[in-house]
């Protein structure tokens, strides 16, 4: 009897020590498209950009509870699924190319809303609305520009109004971030506050169409006066 149960206890040991051994497989690693923690998600695909709590990344801080009450489930899925034209936001969803199921951004968007929507903030602020449906005016846009933005954006190498800066943001993401503002930087929302704490004049959703399209009309350097030269008439 003895035997047997040392006989038992030699086999399970020598099992036990073949399961630790280099090059057992162990258990099977977790496919890509298998993986429905947010950590991970918002890890793997969205911290790199958008910071790891949401904030202090080098594009738009998700966690601000302002952005957060503006955009809705839709558009959240949307830009996760098809990126945004005009900025270096890709899309992740397998069905436009890139690696995250339908369910994955579904977990994406469910722990964003968790984690920073904080009822809606916006309630009795009336912003303006979070997309732009008609241009604005560009000449309008310069002087509102420089009367409520440049006060901060005064000129720099690293100036918004440069064609490196406005080359990486879409038109989208500039109204938001003039709308929601970015607490994590200390910038402002559409009411704008001063420097010494008080509410200025809030900016209209007019303010905010203007401004945008007076941005985006810095993208298309002007063409210069008088006719072309004729590189090729040897003259």
């Amino acid at each position: 009897m003895r035997l047997c149960l040392a006989a038992l206890a030699a086999s399970l040991a020598l099992l036990t020590g073949c399961k630790s051994a280099p090059g057992y497989p162990g258990n099977p690693p977790q496919r890509p498209d298998q993986v429905m923690s947010f950590t991970e998600l918002y890890g793997q695909n969205c911290a790199a950009c958008h910071g790891a709590e949401g904030k202090n990344g080098p594009a738009f801080d998700l966690s601000n509870p302002k952005y957060q009450a503006l955009v809705s489930d839709a558009t959240l899925r949307k830009t996760i699924s098809n990126g945004m034209a005009g900025s270096q936001m890709s899309a992740f969803a397998q069905s436009a190319g890139g690696m995250l199921t339908d369910k994955q951004i579904e977990e994406i968007v469910y722990g964003m809303r968790k984690r920073w929507y904080a009822g809606n903030v916006l309630a009795g602020l009336n912003p303006p609305p979070y997309a732009q449906a008609k241009p604005g005016d560009a000449q309008r846009g310069a002087q509102a520009y420089k009367e409520r933005c440049g006060i901060c954006h005064r000129p720099t190498p690293q100036e918004i109004t440069g064609s490196s800066y406005l080359a990486l943001v879409a038109d989208q993401a500039l109204r938001t971030m003039i709308i929601a503002g970015r607490p994590d930087i200390g910038q402002p929302d559409w009411r704008h506050d001063s420097p010494g704490g008080k509410l200025t004049t809030p900016l209209t959703a007019q303010d905010v169409d203007d401004i945008v399209t007076y941005l985006d009309s810095l993208r298309r350097p002007a063409v210069p006066a008088g006719p072309m030269a004729d590189s090729g008439s040897g003259r």
